[in-house]
């Protein structure tokens, strides 16, 4: 060598490896890059004429990609066809492209593009392949790791197939995985080169097959999402939003035909669950019958029981897809998924898969963070939850009835409602002012219940559509008193969220256990819950004078006059809601005279709302200073206390006094007086965490600021205006009213 120099100096000098310069040596490289020649000219010291004459001598020794031949070590891995129609994921791109522009070690050489099944992961890498394809002038390889088949692509084999396509003869390449491995990362590390492994099984089969720092930029896709490959990119593809499902659909089909059919374009997008597969499916399937209509499709993929069988337009199927992933599972994991698909609501619990599935608690969460990995169930950012696309829940119940029968799935069901009544049942006790707050011993996991208020409403509110569904089960099932104890345990919990509408449905579901019993005191009381929720729940004062009368009557026959009471005082209300004033102060007064002849704690709680009830109707009716001498007398009440009553019960009676005596005051335009009350009244309702109450207070407060033109007011109608709409309480219209008529009268302009 002219310069001298040994191999190490001539490396050090070039900055090209030693194990480089050695594979030139030996003929492993043929034809060096040609950043590498030209560094290795300026470390010889070439003049010009001599440069270029390596470099010609490199160029003609480079390999070209070869025509691909299928068998393993053999054939150039070219690109597969772009799909002319790909849709969205703009951002996804453009974080890809942008990686390509980075250059130097900092560079992440590999991005893991990872997803649930039918999300198009091939599609999206291959598009990008060919996008980036300008970057990568010395090659673009593909490769199909066939990572869902039962014998996936070994690394060795994988390692031959890419040392081939970069024109490594076969008798040139190691018989050895690590060999094969090394060699590859040398070449891969002085090319430009973009590798897309498509199908990836795991990051043992990846690894080997993994470049080290360089210019090579390796893509791969897993439906795994291959968290134990360090420094690598992600790309996490997510189901497109609504406008981008029909934007694919209309690319597939033609714009006219979606233009035609607009909401019916739009209709099909959410039953492909705005799966790109489900998509293309139901696009292709139009496609090959141009005169069918979009409508005739949606319909057919309207009834759930059809449609995956509605997805599917010659090989490519939705079920397919799913199933490939579905095989792959162990046993655990594959009995997790179909039960799940048993659970109610949009999302589940690791308790109601471990009760679903028959699994302890910790391998029920094992399963399903081994789901989520595989991109079959999605996990709750913040909350340990998971849910199923729409599609795959679908396809996994189909396997509950491939798989379990009727017999396993039914016990599942019942074992489930059987744990979640007791502890919804327990958890609801927490709030009646009859009942000690502690762990109740009838929780079905004493040491994992709700130990105090916060949690079990928590719980209740997480698991809502559960245990409701499981209260459908256990009454379908004729399990009537375990109805009843959940329902009448629910009582109190309910008057903190009148807002849920399900409160009718659960109250309806109880009175009728009641009288599937025989016990007309029940069916008596939980008509009146039911009153109740008619009259505050879902506004339809019909329904609720219908039931308070059974439960007038149901009362009556069986002698219970605290349930008299209270039916006369739910019929008024829903007679006051019906405009017919005179009835409805007429029931009040004799329900308050009925409670009044009795002596139980409850029968003074029931005279105290009766009483309230009275007053307000006597103002709304145009006659404050009567109401306020009522709700007066209810305060003293309170203040006298009721025996085997708490403190803070009470304390929300005085409240509820309190802001009705500022509501007369404000009547009778008595404003500086009114303002105190409704604070006290206000601040009590904020601490026991009474939204529903608390808003209305607000509103009441917000509207006598106003009056007084204090700075205020403006903030506090505006936060009580918000409120109301988002509990769906019919005064939201009466706080944006005083919002207008504070604006326009230019007062309480403050932000409060």
């Amino acid at each position: 060598m002219r310069a001298g120099l040994s191999q190490e100096a001539l490396s050090h000098a070039a900055g090209v490896s030693v194990r480089a310069l050695a594979d030139m040596e030996r003929g492993r490289t043929r034809g060096p890059q040609r950043r590498t020649v030209q560094a290795l000219a300026e470390a010889l010291g070439l003049d010009d004429s001599e440069a270029v004459s390596l470099e010609k001598s490199a160029a003609a020794g480079r390999p070209r990609a070869r025509a691909a031949t299928g068998a393993a070590g053999s054939g150039a891995l070219a690109l597969p066809r772009d799909i002319q129609d790909f849709t969205a994921r703009g951002p996804a791109l453009a974080g890809l492209l942008e990686l390509a522009r980075e250059d130097g070690p900092g560079r992440p050489a590999v991005t893991v593009v990872t997803g649930q099944p039918g999300l198009g992961k091939t599609a999206f890498a291959v598009h990008a392949a060919h996008r980036l394809a300008p970057h990568f002038p010395d090659g673009q390889f593909a490769l199909d790791l066939h990572g869902m088949d039962p014998e996936p692509t070994t690394p060795r084999d994988a390692l031959a197939r890419l040392l081939g396509a970069v024109g490594v003869a076969d008798a040139a390449i190691p018989s050895g995985t690590d060999d094969r491995a090394g060699l590859w990362r040398s070449l891969a590390g002085e090319r430009r080169v973009l590798v897309l492994l498509d199908n990836a099984a795991d990051e043992s089969q990846v690894g080997p097959l993994l470049p080290g720092p360089g210019p090579t930029l390796t893509i791969v896709t897993s439906r795994h999402v291959m968290a134990g490959l360090p420094s690598v990119h992600r790309t996490d593809l997510a189901l497109l939003r609504r406008e981008e499902a029909v934007e694919l659909l209309t690319r597939i089909i033609g714009p006219d035909r979606v233009r035609a059919e607009a909401q019916a374009a739009r209709d099909l997008a959410d039953l492909c669950g705005h799966l790109p597969l489900a998509v293309r499916i139901a696009g292709q399937r139009l496609l090959s019958r141009p005169h069918e209509r979009l409508g005739k499709l949606v319909a057919r993929l309207a009834a759930e029981g059809r449609r995956l069988d509605g997805l599917q337009a010659g090989s490519l199927r939705v079920r397919a897809a799913f199933a490939l992933s579905y095989r792959q599972l162990p046993s655990d994991s594959r009995t997790l998924l179909r039960r799940a698909a048993l659970a109610a609501g949009a999302d589940f619990s690791p308790e109601t898969g471990a009760l679903l599935s028959g699994l302890a608690y910790d391998e029920a969460v094992a399963c399903a963070e081994e789901l989520t990995d595989a991109g079959l169930l999605q996990s709750d950012p913040a909350a340990e939850r998971y849910r199923f696309h729409d599609l795959l829940r679908l396809y996994a119940a189909e396997q509950v009835d491939a798989e379990d029968g009727p017999g396993v799935r039914g016990a599942a069901l019942d074992r489930t409602a059987d744990w979640m009544l007791r502890r919804a049942t327990a958890a609801a006790l927490h709030f009646d002012v009859d009942h000690e707050r502690t762990a109740s011993p009838s929780d079905p996991d004493p040491d994992g219940a709700p130990t105090g208020r916060e949690e079990a409403r928590a719980w209740l509110e997480a698991e809502r559509a559960q245990w409701l569904a499981a209260l459908r089960h256990a009454h379908d099932a004729g399990r009537h008193r375990q109805v009843l104890d959940t329902a009448e345990a629910m009582h109190w919990f309910s008057d903190l969220n009148q807002h849920w509408e399900q409160w009718v449905e659960i109250f309806r579901r109880s009175a009728d256990s009641a009288r599937s019993l025989g016990s007309r005191q029940e069916e008596a009381v939980h008509l009146n819950y039911l009153a109740w929720a008619y009259n505050l729940c879902v506004h339809d004062p019909h329904a609720a004078l219908t039931a308070a009368d059974g439960a007038l009557a149901a009362a009556v026959e069986c002698g219970d006059g605290l349930q008299q009471g209270w039916a006369l005082g739910y019929g008024a209300g829903a007679l006051h809601r019906l405009g017919r004033m005179e009835e409805a102060q007429a029931r009040l007064r004799e329900g308050a005279r009925c409670l009044a002849s009795q002596e139980s704690p409850q029968s003074r709680l029931a005279e105290l709302t009766m009483l309230n009830s009275l007053g307000t109707l006597l103002r709304q009716t145009g006659r404050p200073a009567e109401a306020l001498e009522i709700h007066r007398r209810s305060e003293r009440i309170c203040r006298d206390g009721v025996p085997g009553r708490t403190e803070e019960v009470i304390a929300l009676y005085q409240a509820v006094a309190r802001q009705q005596i500022g509501n007369d005051l404000a009547a009778l335009k008595r404003w500086h007086e009114a303002e105190a009350p409704l604070r006290q009244a206000l601040a009590a309702f904020d601490a026991a965490q009474m939204p529903i109450w608390s808003e209305q207070a607000r509103l009441d407060l917000g509207q006598v600021l106003g009056a007084l033109g204090h700075p205020e007011a403006r903030g506090t109608l505006l936060s009580a205006r918000d409120a109301l709409a988002a509990l769906r309480n019919p005064r939201q219209a009466e706080a944006a009213e005083a919002l207008a008529a504070l604006d326009e009268a230019g007062t309480g302009t403050g932000t409060g």
